[in-house]
């Protein structure tokens, strides 16, 4: 179980940055025309993921009313934690937000990524199926962000080559992520559901906030 956690961890890490790597590859005229789909592609698959798989996993070891409220908080929690952080994805270079936002960008993907990866490894700890699922909707949603957020590096100043290296850091967060979750879960199974819950919140939040 920990193989499948780790390699699907730098699945949904490291793959995603170097799909985002490739697709950048693109004529910037077949990029405008591609990212609509992939953003609306990546919403699908969260929702899927959050709706069909981790809430009703989490349905089955705890009561509804308690796994409904923990989702619930768990979108408010994210969103008052996005506005602390001003950790806003809209892929505008010129946004009031992201004008000096490199470093803020850094940090909050990182952040973030280490949550992906406690997501990723909830999931595997109910079921592999699941697991799998959920790392593709973490890529899935990670590869529009990654070309954003590279954008976004790009217009602060950042040279090409050291925009990478920085976002392969922030996205490699989400390996120790998915590690502590391995561990810490592991030994409190009756915390599964609700962090299920709250995985799922966080799938909603970006599909219904961010993306």
């Amino acid at each position: 179980m920990l193989l499948w956690i780790i390699g699907f961890s730098l699945l949904g890490s490291i793959g995603a940055l170097a799909g985002a790597g490739l697709f950048l590859l693109f004529p910037e005229k077949i990029r405008k025309n591609l990212v609509p789909c992939l953003v609306s592609f990546a919403t699908g698959t969260l929702l899927g993921a959050a709706f069909l798989g981790m809430i009703p996993a989490g349905l089955e070891q705890a009561s509804t009313i308690v796994i409904m409220m923990t989702v619930l908080a768990g979108i408010v929690f994210f969103f008052a934690m996005e506005k602390f952080l001003l950790w806003h994805h809209c892929h505008d270079g010129h946004c009031e937000v992201h004008g000096n936002a490199g470093p803020l960008i850094l940090i909050g993907d990182a952040f973030h990524n280490f949550v992906d990866g406690v997501v990723i490894a909830a999931a595997f700890l109910t079921s592999i199926p699941l697991g799998v699922a959920t790392a593709f909707a973490v890529i899935a949603h990670e590869v529009p962000q990654e070309i954003g957020d590279f954008a976004i590096l790009l217009d602060n100043g950042y040279e090409r080559k050291q925009a990478i290296i920085l976002n392969g850091l922030s996205a490699a967060a989400t390996l120790p992520g998915a590690l502590a979750a391995y561990f810490w879960l592991g030994e409190l199974h009756a915390a599964t559901p609700y962090i299920l819950a709250l995985s799922a919140a966080s799938l909603i939040y970006i599909a219904i906030a961010d993306l």
